[in-house]
C-alpha cells in the first residue's frame, strides 16, 4: 500500500473523528429514536487498494479498475465468529482523477469469514480534508447478513497525488485507503 508511516496517524485521527457514536445517529427530525445497536464494526488496519490501468489522468478515459478491500479486525455483537471480511471487484469504466472527489450511489457486497455475505446500497460523497481524501458511504444492508441495518463506511486516502493529477500534473495508478465500517440496527 502507498500509505506512509507519516500519514497513518493523521488518517486514523480523521477516521475516528468521522464515525459517529450510536447516540449521535439521530433521526432526520433531529431526535434520537432509540440507541442504535452495533451489529459489526471493522477498524484500521482495515484497508482498501484501488488500481487503475492505465493510470488515471485529469481527462476521462476507459480504465480497468480493480478494487480490493480487507476488513480486519472486525467485531460483531450478534455474530461472535465474524472477525473479518473481503470484497474484490474488477470493472471497466470511463474514469478521471476528478471522479475521485465525486458523489454518487453504490451497491457492494462484503464476504465475511463466516461464509455469509452482506449486500449494501446507498450513496457516497468524497471530500478533500487536508492531507486526506475522505470517502463516506451511507446506506442500508439490502440482503444477506444484517439485512435492514444501517451501513456506514469511511475511507481515508492520502490526497497529494490525486490533487496533482486533478491539476494535470501527474497520474494516479493506485490509491490506498484506511477503512472504518459500522453496521447498526
Amino acid at each position: 500500500m502507498r500509505l506512509t508511516r507519516l500519514l497513518a496517524v493523521p488518517l486514523c485521527a480523521i477516521l475516528a473523528a468521522a464515525i459517529p457514536t450510536a447516540p449521535a445517529m439521530a433521526s432526520a427530525a433531529g431526535s434520537v429514536v432509540s440507541a442504535s445497536a452495533l451489529e459489526v464494526t471493522c477498524t484500521p488496519p482495515s484497508s482498501n487498494i484501488v488500481t487503475y490501468n492505465p493510470p488515471l489522468t485529469a481527462s476521462p478515459q476507459l480504465v480497468t479498475v480493480t478494487t480490493t478491500y480487507q476488513y480486519n479486525p472486525c467485531v460483531s455483537t450478534t455474530q461472535p465468529g465474524l472477525t473479518s471480511g473481503t470484497r474484490t471487484t474488477v470493472s471497466t469504466q470511463m474514469r478521471s482523477c476528478p471522479d475521485l472527489l465525486a458523489n454518487g450511489v453504490f451497491t457492494l457486497t462484503i464476504n465475511w469469514n463466516t461464509g455469509q455475505s452482506s449486500t449494501a446500497s446507498g450513496s457516497y460523497s468524497a471530500v478533500n480534508a487536508g492531507a486526506a481524501i475522505v470517502l463516506t458511504l451511507t446506506g442500508t444492508v439490502t440482503s444477506g447478513l444484517f439485512t435492514g441495518s444501517n451501513f456506514l463506511q469511511i475511507n481515508a486516502a492520502p490526497s497529494a497525488e490525486v490533487l496533482l493529477c486533478i491539476a494535470g500534473l501527474g497520474t494516479v495508478s493506485s490509491l490506498g485507503s484506511q477503512v472504518t465500517l459500522q453496521i447498526t440496527s
